[in-house]
């Protein structure tokens, strides 16, 4: 019974719809991102190297040929390319990511900036702010008053 007590608790204070959100998001922020790696940012990289696939590149350390039996032996090659492309999506991933959150923290920061008139300020911001205007207000009666 405790069981389903904690799961109950779980789904019920939003832990399980937050997960959820996010999880959403995240798929639909990596189609985002795909679109935005493979049809914005490779198609100007693959101009500048003058239509060079990575993708392709490997280095063969034995060719396919068949033997005297007629059988077939494959080709065996370490894919180096596929890794220097998994490497540039990082890259342009990494470089979007950071974008990202650099813009939402910049938001964030304005937002939360009990001075700027033109955001309004979220009500425990402007309480924070407020208790630290007391809180300096006390300690400079309390500092005149010790220097009497």
């Amino acid at each position: 019974m405790g069981l389903i007590q904690e799961f109950k608790n779980f789904a019920v204070k939003g832990n399980m719809v937050d997960i959820a959100v996010g999880v959403i998001i995240g798929a639909a922020f990596q189609k985002v991102i795909d679109v935005l790696v493979k049809q914005v940012m490779m198609p100007p990289l693959t101009l500048l190297t003058d239509g060079v696939n990575f993708a392709n590149k490997q280095l063969i350390l034995r060719e396919a040929y068949t033997k005297t039996d007629g059988s077939e032996v494959e080709q065996v090659a370490i894919g180096y390319g596929e890794l220097i492309t998994v490497f540039i999506d990082f890259f342009i991933i990494s470089l979007v990511v950071f974008t990202i959150v650099k813009l939402m923290n910049s938001l964030r920061a304005k937002s939360e900036d009990e001075k700027n008139p033109t955001v309004e300020t979220p009500k425990n911001i402007q309480l924070l702010a407020k208790m630290n205007e007391l809180l300096e207000e006390q300690n400079r009666i309390l500092t005149k008053n010790n220097s009497k």
